[in-house]
């Protein structure tokens, strides 16, 4: 049961970021940042080209993005350019959670 109750806490403390990831759309800008090769980040209008929503769209997606941690960004002059973050301490710590989830999966299987 001590198990269970850390799992609790461990995916109360990635909601936001499993939240963040779970939507198609944010995948969708998630997948069109990682097809940058330049890795010098994207502007809302090259977001709205590469995955078919409007720029409110792409804004407000980017905004949750921000907040859960997984992109950056960097303005030059009036221009701002998103790129993923590579100081993601949210992706250890689901790592951690789905091998915790993996170990009392596990433990609770029946030996045959």
């Amino acid at each position: 049961m001590e198990n269970l109750s850390a799992l609790k806490n461990e995916f109360a403390a990635l909601s936001d970021f499993l939240i963040a990831l779970g939507d198609e759309k944010r995948q969708a800008i998630i997948i069109a940042l990682l097809e940058n090769p330049q890795c010098n980040g994207l502007r809302v209008t090259e977001l709205t080209d590469a995955t078919a929503l409007s720029r409110p769209a792409v804004s407000h997606h980017l905004k949750i993005l921000k907040q859960a941690h997984l992109i950056e960004s960097h303005s030059e002059g009036t221009k701002n350019f998103y790129f993923l973050s590579h100081h993601i301490k949210e992706i250890g710590q689901l790592k951690a959670l789905l091998d915790h989830v993996s170990t009392i999966i596990q433990s609770t299987e029946d030996p045959k």
